[in-house]
């Protein structure tokens, strides 16, 4: 069999293999700890990317009351809390476990950040309801010149972030925008649930080579997500228990 004929089935059964795991795998992931009706109703945020190709809901139940899950995502992002995931892939050092009030100040048009030189930015906020952040291919590439007309202003970015976003680019299609909202509602008993949504609307691929890495990127996503449900429950119940929230 001639080579080019060995590397044409290989990349067939690559991409077969990638997207026969996406539709097997995303049912799961795409509703992660929510119910039929959570993953359908409208949350705070769905407007901001109105015509969405990618909708994913996730949910947890904490116990814990909203004033107490809300000061951990207010202070989100690298530099500032963390994002209570996996900090090998984007962090430098270890997610804050504690609450620290000079990472309490947000606003809507401040940046969340996802590395030293820009990162999403705060579209809704309803402090103890409701924070969602945005991102688009425009916004990341003006936060790309304005770090490289002022390289000073800006730390270096540590290697294991630069490989994430290294990652993140070469994986979807040059084109998109994002919204990530989290939304917190009381439960009975001093307890909260907070749901997790991300929107997405993709570019057409540029690369053949997307057909196999959207569905590695969906499923990153989806690890990264869920293990922040999980830091952020484990944070805040400890901290109620403690009397430290």
């Amino acid at each position: 069999m001639k080579a080019r004929n060995v590397l044409a089935l290989a990349a067939g059964s690559i991409t077969l293999g990638g997207w026969g795991w996406w539709a097997v795998g995303r049912p799961w992931w795409h509703g992660w700890g929510v119910e039929a009706d959570e993953a359908g109703r409208p949350l705070p945020g769905d407007d901001v990317v109105a015509d969405a190709t990618v909708s994913d809901t996730r949910g947890i139940t904490i116990d814990a009351p909203p004033p107490a899950v809300w000061p951990w995502l207010v202070q989100m992002g690298y530099g500032r809390g963390g994002w209570y995931s996996y900090d090998a892939v984007d962090m430098r050092g270890g997610s804050a476990r504690r609450i620290v009030p000079e990472w309490q100040s947000l606003a809507v048009g401040d940046v969340v950040p996802t590395h030293p030189g820009g990162g999403f930015e705060v579209r809704i906020l309803e402090p103890e309801h409701a924070l969602v952040l945005y991102s688009d291919s425009a916004l990341v590439s003006a936060q790309e010149r304005a770090a490289a007309a002022d390289p000073g202003s800006v730390d270096p970015t540590p290697v294991n972030v630069q490989a994430a976003g290294t990652f993140l680019a070469n994986a979807q299609p040059g084109e998109f925008s994002a919204s990530w909202a989290f939304v917190i509602e009381p439960l009975p008993d001093g307890r909260s649930r907070l749901l997790e949504r991300f929107r997405a609307r993709f570019g057409a691929a540029e690369q053949p080579w997307t057909r196999v890495t959207m569905p590695v990127l969906g499923f990153g996503v989806f690890a990264m997500m869920r293990r922040q449900l999980l830091g952020i429950r484990e944070r805040a119940e400890t901290a109620a228990r403690s009397g430290a929230a």
